[in-house]
């Protein structure tokens, strides 16, 4: 049961994931491949994701936020000045695959 819960996961994120652009092949993934750095997720794209793993795994929510790992960035008029890196925790497929195991968001 636990590897088929792994593979429905994967086949959930599969659609978010895409190819590469010249020679069609599938994204690889694997459960350190990380939603927003790794495959460029963005967030109403990571929102809508998410919505439907909590309801197609019966996972509960708890204190998910989608701010949490796409925090809102300041917007300045200043286009020459550097602004600091805004750090954002992991947001990987092995936290979902561990979530649908447990039958609730284990990351808040």
């Amino acid at each position: 049961m636990v590897e088929s819960i792994e593979q429905r996961v994967y086949e959930h994120v599969r659609p978010y994931a895409g190819t590469y652009l010249f020679n069609f092949k599938k994204v690889q993934l694997n459960p350190e491949t990380d939603l927003d750095t790794d495959l460029s997720i963005d967030e109403l794209e990571a929102e809508d994701l998410m919505n439907d793993f909590f309801e197609k795994f019966n996972v509960q929510r708890g204190n998910f936020k989608i701010e949490t790992y796409y925090p809102d960035i300041p917007f300045t008029w200043n286009f020459f000045k550097k602004r600091e890196p805004i750090l954002v925790p992991d947001f990987t497929i092995g936290m979902l695959i561990e979530s649908a195991k447990a039958g609730k968001w284990l990351y808040d």
